[in-house]
């Protein structure tokens, strides 16, 4: 990995973050001998989140039926909520 100076990088980073981009090859920049920064390529095939997790999830269970049925609906359990809040 080559390493560069920030003040040297200040003057000629259009050219650097070209090199950078063609070569494909990350650069890190120092100050006063210190590590600071590391310019990396961009992954050009970067994953669209668009039907990202297809094939990942399942689904258990029926999605037609409330959770709440089994325990009175969902007014019941308001109901009880109000009481207790009082």
């Amino acid at each position: 990995m080559k390493t560069i100076a920030a003040g040297l990088f200040k003057a000629k980073c259009l050219q650097i973050m070209d090199e950078v981009q063609s070569r494909k090859e990350p650069v890190l920049i120092t100050k006063r001998g210190r590590p600071v920064a590391k310019l990396v390529p961009v992954d050009s095939q970067a994953t669209s989140l668009v039907g990202y997790m297809q094939g990942k999830m399942e689904i258990v269970g029926d999605l037609s039926e409330s959770p709440w049925d089994g325990v009175g609906g969902a007014d019941s359990v308001l109901e009880k909520w109000d009481r207790v809040k009082k």
